[in-house]
């Protein structure tokens, strides 16, 4: 009997160690992963490959040295071990006519100006502008943060297509022939809203200007355009293209993302997609539940402070270019007061979407193309961020999350900036052939 009794004392003080003991177990795995993940982050070139920008943050009393609330600055940067910021040139689309292109084309030449003012004004001795992937190693080789350039809508060229040179020139690197609503250029994805089509794809214009891009060494970008104007654009280009910053259509069925007709067809052509972490093109449900519970929050701080909150991105759209850079900047600032209040009242209710809602999208490009066709873009400060990665300090996260899924090294440097890198050598390789012909 009393062996009987010490051996249940026995398996009992076993039994009620057993948990602290796996607990124990579980927090030092956590630790490898994360030490891990951080040699890995720490290895490669991080590169995101769509950062909109407020030329009103690159002046001498106000820039991107200084600690400021949008997502992107160098103090985020540093924090959070991103490398590479390709800062966009937006312009407002408006009328498809002579009066309107010029008014975007000198808005355009406003932010070239600013990235420059940056670079080689502000903070030479932080960040330089990098022209081509040895930039960007050398660059990065040297301490340095390292600013890229992507034109995000061709509106501001007009109908003259020596501006693409021009654009080129001042440092373009990716340029996409539509935005939100159809250009002179080529019909958007926004057409599927009443399924109209100015051109059914690329307008006569739009067909030469893919060839120039090609010539000037200009990366044809495929995120905002009608799905027949990118599947025209893939097959008149001579080289590769990219999608600065889409999502998979099969997770999330918005038009902005790519069906698998287009990523097979991206694939085919040898180009990348740059997943993006943009909430309501990650996962629309949890998104628009999220969005609808937290509107009334969002509201009440709005009141505070006299501001009226609009009821749809199409009417911030609509608003001319400095008004709507005002609203998107206060929006931001409301926003951010009232994240503690959000988070707090729906963190059961409705969860927010995550990094592994956007790293689901990873899994999937990979899947369906290849992991030698993925990238990572985030569309920060024109709308972008998911909970884990709502700013530039957060980047480690995404990098945590692909190794927590078995991604090794190689393919996180891929994906970080290998590939996107890969398709810009290619892209230049075939401008000075062209050139030379």
């Amino acid at each position: 009997m009393k062996q009987i009794l010490s051996a249940i004392l026995t398996l009992a003080i076993v039994l009620a160690f057993m948990p602290a003991k796996q607990s124990a177990q579980k927090k030092s795995d956590e630790d490898a992963l994360i030490a891990k993940a951080k040699k890995i982050h720490s290895a490669v070139i991080t590169l995101d490959t769509h950062n909109d920008i407020d030329t009103r943050n690159f002046t001498a009393e106000k820039n991107y040295t200084q600690k400021l609330d949008n997502q992107v600055n160098l103090p985020k940067m540093k924090a959070g071990g991103l490398d590479v910021s390709f800062m966009i040139v937006y312009t407002g689309q408006g009328e498809l006519n002579e009066a309107g292109y010029k008014k975007a084309y000198e808005n355009a030449m406003d932010k070239f100006d600013a990235i420059r003012r940056l670079t080689e004004k502000i903070a030479p001795g932080e960040i330089e502008l990098a022209l081509t992937s040895n930039d960007v190693r050398r660059i990065h080789k040297a301490g340095k943060k390292v600013a890229m350039i992507g034109v995000e809508i061709a509106y501001p060229i007009g109908t003259d297509l020596s501006n693409i040179e021009k654009f080129a020139k001042l440092g373009a690197r990716y340029m996409s022939l539509a935005h939100n609503g159809h250009s002179q250029l080529s019909d958007s994805n926004t057409g599927e809203r009443d399924d109209k089509w100015l051109y059914k794809g690329l307008s006569d214009l739009g067909k030469k200007a893919i060839g120039e891009m090609n010539k000037w060494g200009i990366m044809i970008d495929l995120s905002h355009p009608s799905k027949e104007a990118n599947l025209q654009a893939i097959a008149l280009s001579k080289a590769p293209v990219i999608a600065s910053h889409s999502g998979a259509r099969a997770l999330c069925d918005h038009s902005r993302n790519l069906d698998d007709e287009q990523l097979s067809a991206i694939k085919k052509n040898g180009g990348v997609v740059q997943a993006v972490a943009f909430r309501s093109y990650v996962n629309k449900e949890k998104s628009e539940l999220r969005d609808k519970m937290s509107a009334a929050i969002v509201k009440e701080f709005a009141a505070k402070e006299n501001f009226k909150i609009l009821e749809s991105r199409a009417e911030v759209m609509k608003l001319p270019e400095q008004e709507r850079e005002d609203y998107f900047a206060k929006w931001v600032a409301i926003r951010t007061k009232a994240k503690p209040a959000i988070n707090e009242q729906l963190k059961d209710k409705a969860p927010d979407v995550n990094v592994k809602d956007f790293v689901d999208h990873i899994d999937y490009l990979v899947n369906k193309i290849g992991v030698e066709h993925v990238g990572i873009s985030s569309d920060f400060d024109g709308g972008g961020g998911v909970e884990g990665w709502d700013d530039a300090s957060e980047t480690f996260n995404v990098t945590l999350e692909l190794v927590r899924r078995g991604y090794t090294e190689k393919q996180i440097g891929m994906m970080w900036s290998g590939n996107l890198l890969r398709v810009l050598d290619e892209v230049q390789k075939v401008s000075k052939e062209m050139q030379k012909k």
